[in-house]
């Protein structure tokens, strides 16, 4: 087989997918005190309770994130440096992250 120099490679499933490396995300830094506030905007009326200012990196908010999920008995993500738990009991997040050693307030109705 003849190699032709005026042909590039336009696909190739050689390599996988050629993605430029992600830039890692700045920790916001917060006051030291931990929120938690109800939201339910864009969620069809379902209230979540979205915990912010911890001043974690992506793996440590995915690790308290689980362990919350499962003291809580409900779901949740990590979204932007938040954790959003699928719950509007905040008195028991407030309990569970103060035992974990955070200050906490909460924050808006």
């Amino acid at each position: 087989m003849r190699i032709d120099p005026n042909v590039l490679l336009v696909y190739s499933t050689d390599k996988g997918r050629i993605d430029a490396p992600r830039e890692e995300a700045e920790v916001p830094k917060g006051d030291g005190i931990v929120r938690i506030h109800k939201d339910s905007k864009g969620r069809k009326g379902k209230g979540v309770s979205v915990i912010k200012g911890l001043g974690l990196d992506e793996a440590a908010l995915k690790e308290l994130a689980q362990k919350l999920k499962k003291q809580c008995g409900c779901g949740g993500t990590v979204k932007d440096f938040c954790i959003e738990i699928q719950t509007d009991n905040r008195e028991q997040l407030k309990g569970l992250l103060e035992k974990l050693g955070y200050q906490v307030k909460l924050a808006g109705g």
